[in-house]
């Protein structure tokens, strides 16, 4: 019953700026990690940013101070905030949250994807 809702993708110039929202919904009893990842064609899916439930975050090298992620645990929503995109950023980002839908089970939730384009 757990789903989650990407938003903000979609085609940026070099040097823009893209904001992605994840949403979670359905049954939620509590969420821990939550994270993006990327893929971009005929590359492996790669961990772009992770934040913890206390907040504590970490990024791929590639992405370090260009990349903020952040959560609002009452929304039970994560962001990641892309600034000074450039060609290789371009990939399929994924949401996923390490969420239990009860208080005896935990599992590893993902989106559907979401494309961002980096392009002149």
């Amino acid at each position: 019953q757990v789903q989650l809702v990407e938003s903000g993708g979609g085609l940026a110039q070099p040097g823009g700026s893209l904001r992605l929202s994840c949403a979670a919904s359905g049954n939620i009893f509590s969420i821990n990690d939550m994270g993006w990842h990327r893929q971009a064609p005929g590359k492996q899916r790669e961990l772009v940013a992770a934040i913890t439930s206390g907040g504590s975050t970490n990024y791929a090298d590639s992405v370090k101070g260009r990349f903020t992620i952040s959560r609002d645990n009452v929304k039970n929503t994560v962001y990641l905030q892309m600034n000074s995109l450039n060609p290789d950023d371009t990939a399929l980002y994924y949401c996923k949250a390490e969420i239990y839908p009860s208080r005896w089970y935990r599992d590893n939730y993902w989106g559907q994807g979401i494309q961002v384009t980096v392009s002149s």
